[in-house]
């Protein structure tokens, strides 16, 4: 038997954990694994290498892709979906892996129509696969952004600032959410709390009444203009106030012990469940258990607000 596996979007902490449990658990019941460079674009090209045990030795620590990642905007395509197929069938590959986030998923259903077998793992900072619930590297991006807001507190303490940070995420509030718990944020504003500027100065009034030297607000990418909102708050408001933008500084670093683990376990579950026939599948977690389903299935689950938006009032 012959698997390959590719990551595809954007990087996460962990993809490499998940690559060399891929290939050494291959290797442990005589599976050749290739993997896939750069990615879809990769797969329509051509562009594979046989993996051996040593090809992912000291990739465990290592943020990033040793695969590399690409965007492919042309693999709606059928006729691109199929010169893919074409390569993995000429390359004698049973069963395709793919680790990344929804538009990973996407392409390896859009495979599965084709008749190809795919296995996908959640592999995106921004955790915001609903099937799942945590993806490889959301955590590493979390403790990132934890110690980055940690450092901008103690100046905005020295200064009486009003501190606006913004996280990624795109769609999915979780890293705001966990990050203003995490961080005791005065206002965490995503797409699930929504955004009123009267709530923020109001917010802001009370806190300063409270006698609070400063104010964390954590912001959820494409929400509001982060540097706009330090400056309204700065005029209308008792702070003085600076926006900070963590952009993909959250993608990088040596992944957590976290998703090193699981990106370890969901790398090894993908290759037991091609080996017992089980296809098209996406694997999850759900407390410390991994579980499957298939990929439409994982696609179509309606993304739920984490319960800790229940917890922010609470602890301010």
């Amino acid at each position: 038997m012959k698997i390959a596996m590719l990551t595809s979007g954007g990087d996460a902490p962990g993809m490499n954990a998940a690559v060399r449990a891929i290939v050494r658990t291959a290797i442990h019941y005589g599976i050749e694994a290739y993997g896939v460079m750069e990615g879809y674009k990769g797969l329509v090209e051509g562009n594979f290498k046989q993996l051996c045990r040593n090809d992912v030795s000291q990739i465990l620590n290592r943020g990033g892709t040793i695969l590399g990642s690409s965007r492919m905007d042309d693999f709606y395509k059928v006729e691109v979906q199929k010169k893919a197929i074409a390569n993995l069938i000429d390359q004698g590959i049973d069963a395709l892996i793919v680790i990344g986030g929804d538009g990973t998923y996407r392409g390896a259903v859009a495979l599965t129509k084709l008749g190809y077998p795919c296995i996908a793992l959640p592999g995106t900072i921004d955790n915001d696969i609903p099937s799942t619930e945590y993806t490889i590297g959301f955590f590493t991006a979390l403790d990132t952004a934890i110690d980055a807001i940690d450092k901008l507190r103690d100046t905005s303490f020295s200064h009486q600032r009003c501190t606006v940070v913004e996280v990624m995420g795109r769609n999915c509030g979780d890293l705001a959410v966990y990050a203003g718990i995490a961080c005791g944020a005065e206002i965490v504003i995503t797409k699930d709390t929504g955004y009123r500027w009267e709530t923020v100065l109001d917010e802001a009034q009370k806190a300063k009444k409270l006698g609070k030297r400063h104010l964390v607000i954590i912001v959820a990418e494409h929400i509001v203009d982060v540097q706009k909102l330090a400056h309204d708050i700065e005029t209308h408001s008792p702070y003085e106030a600076r926006a900070t933008v963590l952009g993909y500084i959250q993608r990088g670093g040596n992944p957590s012990s976290y998703d090193r683990i699981l990106a370890s376990k969901m790398g090894t579950y993908a290759v037991e469940l091609i080996r017992q026939g089980i296809i098209n599948q996406a694997v999850f977690t759900k407390s410390l258990d991994l579980g499957h389903c298939s990929l439409e299935e994982a696609l179509a689950i309606e993304q739920v607000p984490s319960d800790l938006y229940d917890y922010l009032p609470k602890l301010n």
